[in-house]
């Protein structure tokens, strides 16, 4: 496995191997890997000649200071892994050679970027848009690969590709959970434990909601008080949104006739999760 910096040198293999003909699928990480990269991985592996992977905690997509320098690094365990997944490349840049010094150029989402996390946390999506627009010029891939469990951004990420009239594919892979429902994330490790012992409510939560729709019960309050009561009955941690959504355009909905997203964000002491789940026909 090759270990790259600069975005030249990546520039320039990944286009070398496009013109040869390699078929490269791209999982772009911001590290602390755990088993839903793993995930990822795995199948870019199994669909592509080439596999590449980037790790860079993205500045701009922080709204908090305090979030940024908690967030958990390990950058040799995540090379270890991910020679060991069959990367070919890791791309793994700094931030200043990913946002150079000078006014920026940014790009935005206009309308998903504003509503649920874009609302919880502001400036959140500009900063993604901004950054997978500039991985995604480097790494010559046709394929990208994201996890289901940021559904949100998955939808703004197409959207981006679409409208900027991308030549690749984002390939959206379910959410790995633990045993006991909550999805992988690398912001779990900052959970106490007490919070560890909570936090699989939310999980089921979606589920009792899940089940309440699919038992014909469609009306999108009562099932948002319905969940919100349960995660109460387990933790005082707050939620920042609790919604019962299209899974296309993420507007609330009338009547929760599937397909419908429920998805919800909670805030814990020093992690705050998100997840959702999908209640198709």
């Amino acid at each position: 496995m090759q270990v790259l910096d600069e975005p030249r040198k990546v520039q320039e293999l990944t286009e070398a191997w496009r013109c040869a003909g390699e078929r490269i699928g791209f999982v772009p990480t911001m590290g602390a890997l755990h088993a839903g990269h793993l995930g990822l991985l795995a199948r870019a592996r199994a669909e592509n000649t080439r596999l590449v992977i980037s790790i860079f905690v993205n500045p701009t997509q922080f709204d908090r200071p305090d979030d940024f320098q908690i967030y958990p690094r390990d950058l040799a365990r995540d090379l270890r892994l991910a020679e060991e997944a069959g990367c070919d490349l890791a791309w793994t840049p700094t931030p200043v050679q990913i946002y150079p010094p000078g006014p920026p150029t940014v790009v935005e989402v206009a309308g998903l970027a504003s509503i649920l996390e874009g609302a919880a946390r502001p400036g959140h999506f500009r900063g993604v848009a901004t950054v997978v627009t500039k991985l995604f010029n480097v790494v010559k891939t046709r394929r990208a690969y994201i996890g289901a469990k940021d559904w949100q951004q998955a939808v703004l990420i197409r959207r981006l590709v679409a409208d900027l009239l991308m030549d690749l594919e984002i390939v959206v892979c379910p959410t790995v959970r633990e045993e006991d429902g909550l999805a992988l994330s690398s912001r779990n490790v900052n959970l106490t434990p007490e919070e560890r012992r909570a936090a699989p409510v939310l999980f089921r939560a979606l589920q009792w909601g899940a089940a309440q729709i699919r038992e014909g019960r469609r009306d999108p309050e009562a099932l948002r008080r319905g969940m919100a009561g349960g995660i109460a009955a387990a933790t005082a941690a707050p939620l920042d949104y609790l919604a019962v959504v299209h899974p296309d355009t993420l507007e609330p909905v009338p009547s929760a006739d599937p397909p419908v997203l429920l998805a919800l964000a909670i805030r814990f002491s020093r992690a705050r999760l998100i997840d959702n789940l999908l209640v198709e026909p």
